[in-house]
Order: C-alpha cells, then structure tokens, then sequence
C-alpha cells in the first residue's frame, strides 16, 4: 500500500506541475497581484517610510473553523461579517484585521490589501531582532485549520506566488519565508502541523526553476 500511495502522489505531484506552469504569470501594479480577485479592505494602514519588505508570513484562518462554504473570511476581513449568523462569531465580534492574500480550498488567490500597504495581519510578533511585524511583511492567510490537510490546489498556488514574491521582493530570502507560530511562539499555532513545508519549499524552488 505505501508503494502505491507513493505512486499516486506522484502522479499528482506531475499533474498539478503542469497546472502550476499555468498559474506563473503574475503580474504586480501599485501593490495588486494579478491575476487575483481584489477586494479591498478598510484594515490596513501606511508602512513606516522607506521601510524594506523582507518577510512572508503564511497563517490559516476558516470562519467558522473548519467550515470551507462561503465567504465568511472575505466578508469578515472588509468588516462585512453578520456576527449573529454563528455562534462562534462572538469570539471575533468587532475585530478588525486583515491579511494581503488569501488563497482558497480550490488554489483561487483573493487580495485584500497593497502589498504596499501595512495589513493587520500578525499582531504582537518579533521575527530577526525586530518587533511590529506588520510592518515589514506581507501576509498570506491559507484556508484551513492546523489539524485538517491543505489541499494540493493551495500548494499549487502559494508555491507559484511565493515564488513570484520573492523576485519581486528580493529580501525575502528562503529563511525569511515563516508561519505564524515562528513570530507569535506561544500565540498563534499556524500554519500548524498540517501544513507540510517540505512540501510547500518544492513548489517554490520548482517555480524558480522554471521562471529561469
């Protein structure tokens, strides 16, 4: 069985490459990521002057957790949640955050706030000496939770859009690209253990490769 699995998941790994090469022509204006979905949220704020983006910072988030329906997260981060649709909710009401990117179940990219921009992502964090990640990052919230598998479409995604950011920013070297958990240890346990970051750095490099 285990020999058979490993064939399986190469045979995926091969298709979702061949997605992947599709999914290489990102484009950057003012901040925005095309080809993602913009909308805009009102959580945001200007980066300190002539700050230096130099981290990426990957988070999960499903609203309510577990629950992959909907457009909760997008109605939650542009401040147009109902709080009284779920119980749950009372544990957010009248929060205000955000986050630059987030990738969907099915690999769609949403973009909420310019890269250029200071979105309100990470929180009290400290990555490199430093404090206020939000600052110097760029968010990217993936749907799921830390204990349920990600899906090979949101691999897909993030390893061609991360690659894509890190030539566009090119101080977010390999050792700069963290989870919640490394800048809030104690805090916040996202990306948590179901995201497989071996698996994730693969689609990168793999990008990389092909882009040269």
């Amino acid at each position: 069985m285990p020999a058979l699995y490993q064939v399986i998941s190469a045979i995926h790994y091969r298709a979702y490459q061949c997605k992947k090469c599709e999914q290489m022509n990102y484009k950057l204006d003012r901040g925005w990521v095309s080809p993602a979905r913009h909308l805009p949220s009102p959580n945001f704020g200007s980066r300190p002057k002539n700050e230096v983006v130099s981290l990426l910072v990957l988070h999960n988030i499903s609203l309510p957790p577990g629950c992959f329906d909907g457009n909760a997260v997008e109605r939650f981060f542009t401040n147009t949640l109902d709080f009284d649709e779920h119980p749950w909710y009372e544990n957010i009401r009248g929060v205000q955050v955000s986050a630059h990117l987030f990738v969907r179940r099915d690999g769609e990219l949403v973009q909420f706030v310019s890269l250029n921009e200071r979105a309100w992502h990470a929180g009290r964090s400290h990555f490199d000496g430093r404090d206020e990640c939000n600052d110097f990052s760029i968010g990217i919230e993936i749907e799921g939770t830390d204990d349920l598998p990600y899906t090979d479409a949101q691999y897909v995604t993030l390893g061609a859009l991360c690659a894509f950011l890190q030539t566009a920013y090119p101080h977010i070297n390999d050792g700069r690209i963290v989870g919640h958990s490394d800048i809030a240890p104690g805090r916040k346990t996202d990306p948590g253990d179901a995201f497989e970051w071996s698996k994730f750095r693969r689609f990168v490099q793999d990008n990389k490769k092909n882009s040269v």
